[in-house]
């Protein structure tokens, strides 16, 4: 799952759900196993909405839909547009585990929570903040052509919707940005530069 991000166009995933919780996007149940196989936690992403009680697909939910059911792949499907307060609820990472592991690279929305929108960034998933209007205009393209694509590029911080051409600019910690950019976690930025710490 680790990776150096630059930029990423791709098709989305749209996942219109406002103040969608942890606990939707990794049920609790998962959270006791000792595994961090990715391919564990992907398949647990958004399992309760995806699934019945049965094991069958929810054909209504849009994970299950024809043009977005397709895994996550290089300009597949590596970014989610999400409702605003994405990530609400408990603090649990496994949330971002589940995100990472299904292949998703960047989660846009108007708002995330701020224990969520870290963890993302500790699995190397770039949350995309943007306003509600653009955030809606995402949402009405892909609606109108499940093959639009956004561009999203960290150097510039700038995601653009290709449909329209239209770009916003998002924030983004620095230090952050530099590990994204550069593939490293929180360890690896303090081994690189060791030999600057004080004595």
């Amino acid at each position: 799952m680790r990776q150096k991000f630059n930029k990423v166009q791709s098709t989305c995933i749209p996942i219109a759900i406002d103040n969608c919780n942890t606990d939707l996007i990794i049920p609790a149940r998962y959270l006791a196993s000792t595994t961090r196989d990715p391919k564990f936690f992907g398949d647990a992403f958004m399992h309760d909405l995806r699934y019945d009680a049965d094991g069958q697909a929810i054909h209504d939910f849009i994970m299950n839909q024809k043009d977005f059911s397709e895994a996550p792949r290089q300009g597949v499907h590596e970014i989610i547009v999400a409702g605003q307060n994405w990530g609400s609820g408990s603090s649990r990472e496994h949330a971002a585990w589940a995100i990472a592991g299904y292949g998703v690279r960047a989660v846009i929305s108007s708002s995330f929570a701020d224990i969520h929108r870290n963890n993302l960034l500790n699995c190397f998933i770039l949350p995309v903040v943007v306003s509600p209007s653009f955030q809606q205009e995402l949402f009405q393209s892909i609606a109108e052509d499940p093959q639009t694509q956004v561009l999203i590029d960290l150097p510039s911080q700038t995601v653009t919707n290709i449909a329209t051409g239209h770009s916003e600019h998002f924030p983004i910690n620095g230090y952050k940005k530099y590990c994204l950019m550069n593939g490293l976690d929180d360890i690896d930025f303090l081994l690189k530069n060791i030999d600057n710490l004080p004595a």
